[in-house]
């Protein structure tokens, strides 16, 4: 065989550039799986520099049954490669892996693909492969524990690969057309109005801390009085609280309404909004 044709073999088998290809192949003079090993333990060495960039594009992954539901970001670094077909697969494959380990990611890593290969490894290859940062980001696992998963995908790139996810656990005495309608609203309303908690109280204390800093200045700079301020910033707090808790949010379908509003109106005894997670690339 030429040094061309090993070098087209190797870049077939590896998917990697034609000079590191070519370099690895005479280091190994002319062995090809020595070259294969080569570039693996070169690809570690570039994927640890390429690490440090960010990686804010990427797809979400939403994989599972009405028993188990799991969703996985995986990230990289531009649009143009959370398009490519070895990203695509790669996540893919990752989102069954992802619902299989209940999104446990030391054992998502150590978990073999179907070449073999560990998703550890595999990731390290991709990045030397691709040029760009890939990490695996947020997850979460839902299991039906007397209650009934929606999801919902925006900006699908191909199956269950989208931009944006959401999964959301309804609680029901009974089940009905009204439950299913609901269940797909709700899923669509989290993924447009992005709330942080269901209800008000769970909003964490670090967060209110922060808005009230920024309501403090803003205020500050209005020169209004100290009294008519702590009344504009306990106003201003409580409107935070509502418009970023789930059940006081605004709904998408009847703004007039509240989402709690919706909730009495379901035919559905005991309903209930046990949990939800939205992932959008880039936030």
């Amino acid at each position: 065989m030429s040094d061309l044709e090993n070098v087209k073999k190797l870049r077939s088998t590896t998917g990697a550039g034609f000079k590191d290809c070519n370099s690895a192949l005479k280091e190994a003079s002319g062995n090809l799986e020595k070259a294969i090993e080569i570039l693996r333990i070169k690809g570690v060495s570039k994927a640890s520099k390429k690490m440090s960039r960010v990686a804010n594009e990427g797809l979400v992954s939403i994989c599972g049954d009405e028993n188990k539901t799991s969703i996985i970001e995986i990230n990289c670094e531009t649009d143009f490669v959370a398009k490519n077909d070895d990203f695509l697969n790669f996540t893919k494959e990752i989102g069954e892996i992802n619902n299989s380990v209940n999104s446990d990611i030391d054992k998502l890593n150590d978990t073999k693909m179907k070449n073999g290969s560990t998703v550890s490894q595999n990731l390290i290859d991709l990045i030397a492969k691709i040029g760009e940062k890939i990490t695996i980001g947020r997850s979460k696992t839902f299991k039906n524990s007397n209650s009934k998963i929606f999801t919902y995908s925006h900006s699908i790139v191909k199956d269950n690969l989208s931009k944006l996810g959401v999964i959301v656990s309804l609680e029901f005495d009974k089940t009905s057309k009204d439950i299913e309608q609901f269940g797909k609203q709700i899923s669509m309303h989290i993924a447009a109005s992005n709330p942080m908690t269901i209800d008000k109280k769970d909003i964490q204390e670090n967060i209110i801390e922060k808005e009230k800093e920024i309501i403090k200045e803003e205020l500050k700079s209005l020169g209004k009085p100290k009294e008519i301020a702590e009344k504009i910033s306990l106003g201003k707090i409580n409107k935070f609280k509502e418009e970023n808790s789930l059940l006081t949010q605004d709904w998408v379908m009847d703004p007039k309404l509240k989402v709690k509003d919706i909730l009495t109106k379901v035919n559905s005894k005991g309903l209930k909004i046990k949990d939800f997670i939205r992932i959008k690339i880039g936030e």
